[in-house]
C-alpha cells in the first residue's frame, strides 16, 4: 500500500507515539509482560514516526523488567526444492544450495515478517537466536532465556523461544494481522497428536571444521490451513481481547491459553488427508 493510501486511510488524525501508548494500554498490555509481537504496519494507518513509535510505546509499556519478542524468520535459507511462492527452475537447486551464504546473525534480513519486526531485529540492545530459517529476536529481562535455543532440528518446538516464551506464561498481540501469522500456532502443531503428523527434511548452509556445508534437519510438516478456524473458535471461550491499535484490528491473549486450546482442537479435528 502506497503512503498516500495509508494516510486516505487514517482516520481524524495521524498514529503518534502518544496515541500507541494509549492503544496498547486499553488492550490489557501491562509492565513486565513477555510478549510476541506479529504485526502489520501499513494497517495501523500513517504513523508519526513509523516503526519507530510503534517498537518504542510498546518497550515503553513494558519496561526492561518485561521482554518484547518478534519472529526473525528468514525463510529463504532453505532448500529451494521446497520453494514455490515462487518456485525456481530445478536447474537452479544444486547452484543455489552451493552459493548460499551462511546465516548471519546480524546481516541476514527477515522474510516476510513486515517492517516491525525487521526493524526490530536491528535495535541496540535486541538479541536474535541462532536458527538459520526460523530465528525470534528479543528485548528486555527474559530476553537470553527466551532465546537460548540452539537446536537445529524442530526449530519451533518446546525448546524453542517459543515455548521458552510457554513457559513464561507469555502473551500474543496481533496487530493487523490474521491468525496465520501467528507462530504459536506451530507451537500446538508440535505438542499435539493429530492422524497423518508429518517429519520432513530442509536444509541450509552451515560452517563446519572451517568449511561451509549444505545441512539437512528434520521438522514436522507445518500445516497452516485451519488456523483461521481454530483462532475463530479460540475467540468464542472469551480468553481473547480484541481492540484496535491505531486503525488495525488487533488481537491479545494468552500464548499458552491458545496453545493450549489448539493442541485440543487439533487432536480432535485435524486430519491432513
Amino acid at each position: 500500500m502506497s503512503e498516500e493510501a495509508i494516510i486516505g486511510n487514517t482516520k481524524d488524525t495521524p498514529i503518534t507515539y502518544t496515541s500507541l501508548i494509549a492503544d496498547f494500554t486499553e488492550m490489557g498490555i501491562k509492565p513486565e509482560m513477555n510478549i510476541i509481537v506479529h504485526s502489520s504496519l501499513s494497517s495501523i494507518g500513517w504513523v508519526c514516526g513509523g516503526v519507530v513509535s510503534v517498537i518504542k510505546a510498546l518497550e515503553s509499556i513494558i519496561t526492561l523488567n518485561g521482554t518484547l519478542v518478534m519472529p526473525a524468520h528468514s525463510s529463504d535459507l532453505s532448500d529451494p526444492a521446497h520453494w514455490g511462492n515462487p518456485p525456481v527452475p530445478d536447474s537452479w537447486w544444486d547452484i543455489i544450495r552451493k552459493e548460499m551464504p551462511v546465516f548471519d546473525n546480524s546481516l541476514t534480513p527477515t522474510r516476510g515478517m513486515g517492517k516491525i519486526a525487521e526493524s526490530f531485529r536491528k535495535q541496540s540492545g535486541v538479541k536474535r537466536s541462532n536458527h538459520p530459517s526460523a530465528s525470534f529476536c528479543a528485548w528486555g529481562k527474559n530476553s537470553e532465556y527466551v532465546l537460548q535455543d540452539i537446536h537445529f532440528d524442530y526449530p519451533q518446538n518446546e525448546q524453542s523461544p517459543l515455548g521458552r516464551l510457554y513457559e513464561l506464561d507469555g502473551y500474543v498481540l496481533l496487530i493487523g494481522v490474521n491468525y496465520d501469522k501467528n507462530t504459536s500456532f506451530h507451537l500446538a502443531e508440535y505438542k499435539a497428536h493429530y492422524k497423518d503428523k508429518m517429519i520432513v527434511k530442509d536444509g541450509f548452509p552451515i560452517i563446519k571444521d572451517g568449511n561451509k556445508e549444505w545441512f539437512e534437519y528434520e521438522d514436522i510438516l507445518y500445516y497452516s490451513d485451519d488456523f483461521s478456524q481454530i483462532g475463530e473458535a479460540f475467540e468464542k471461550t472469551n480468553k481473547c481481547r480484541i481492540g484496535t491499535i491505531g486503525n488495525a484490528k488487533s488481537l491479545f491473549f494468552s500464548q499458552k491459553e491458545l496453545v493450549d486450546f489448539s493442541v485440543e482442537w487439533m487432536e480432535k479435528n485435524r486430519s491432513l488427508t
